[in-house]
């Protein structure tokens, strides 16, 4: 799969979480809507309401579109706005991890189990304890061990935070500063909650500094993703307000991560956002962008595509728009 292929056309999905579950592809995106808000940096205009699961038996078959699994009615604490999911399996259960904004507009993690990949999911009463912001991704270790990432900047609440605890003015660093990092917390063993207090996530230049707030084009915005390559740990994200979804390595699942390049260039749309799984021995990425709705940022359409690794590990740079 050298050309990227657009996965449906019946609704209007982005920010898709890939993940292999019992030999199949099972694909775990944002809803998007037209809700008549207008655009602004908070992201109102992404007024999401509720989540499909998609799955496919070959990387070019059939999509199977499985219906609602999870609606923000159903959730007791809800405010609005169901951002980007993702997922992780243990013991049988699936867990659906969610970022909503509570009913005072804080953005929080929530849960929901299911007994199949599919769903449907019935989520717990409250928010996972200690979460905050956006863009959860969840890791299995080959230990088995499970980690979330998360973490997102603007309208994902980010810089509202330092040290993982609420400031009273939060904005971002100066220009000159670190960049605020993204997240990281190892999941308890029932999987519901946090087993420690997050920890930031740091992304260093090949002279081993943070890079700073000002380094638009390499710098963590949101999108959190982990994927493991013979045996290197490889955090990939996206650079928001530039456009770029860059990756870097580490040799832990904490970090710290060296900066190593740009994975795809920008897409029609505002930005993208992605996941990385492998599949029958192949590499592939999953994304979204704005062609299909000439250009509407807030109804964006999730497509696939394969890429490679060259001989020093580094990814082979995709091209968002041609």
């Amino acid at each position: 799969m050298k050309e990227p292929r657009y996965l449906v056309d019946h609704a209007y999905m982005a920010d898709p979480s890939a993940h292999v579950f019992n030999d199949k592809i099972y694909i775990y995106p944002s809803h998007d809507v037209e809700s008549g808000i207008p655009e602004n940096d908070n992201g109102d205009h992404f007024d999401m309401r509720d989540y499909h699961v998609f799955s496919m038996d070959s990387i070019d078959g059939e999509v199977t579109d499985h219906g609602e699994v999870l609606h923000v009615k159903d959730i007791p604490w809800a405010g609005r706005q169901l951002w980007d999911c993702d997922i992780a399996c243990k013991d049988g259960k699936y867990y659906l991890y969610f970022p909503l904004k509570d009913q005072t507009d804080i953005f929080r993690i929530g849960v929901a189990i299911g007994d199949k990949p599919e769903g449907p999911f019935k989520p717990l009463e409250a928010p996972m304890k200690g979460s905050f912001s956006i863009d959860p991704c969840l890791f299995m270790d080959d230990d088995n061990t499970h980690y979330m990432y998360f973490g997102g900047l603007w309208g994902g609440q980010l810089q509202r935070y330092r040290d993982g605890k609420a400031i009273e003015c939060g904005a971002e660093p100066e220009d000159q500063e670190p960049a605020l990092p993204p997240r990281i917390a190892k999941l308890s063993d029932n999987m519901l909650e946090f087993a420690e207090v997050s920890k930031p996530i740091m992304i260093l230049d090949d002279d081993g500094k943070p890079l700073t707030a000002g380094d638009h084009d390499r710098r963590f915005f949101e999108a959190s993703w982990m994927h493991k390559f013979n045996n290197t740990y490889y955090f990939s994200y996206s650079t928001g307000n530039t456009h770029k979804l860059c990756y870097a390595t580490g040799d832990n699942p904490y970090g710290p991560f060296t900066y190593r390049g740009v994975i795809l260039t920008p897409v029609v749309g505002w930005t993208t956002h992605h996941s990385i799984i492998e599949f029958k021995n192949k590499w592939y990425i999953f994304y979204h962008d704005s062609v299909p709705s000439g250009g509407k940022t807030w109804l964006r359409s999730m497509k696939v595509i394969e890429f490679s690794y060259n001989s020093d590990g580094s990814i082979t740079t995709l091209q968002g728009t041609k």
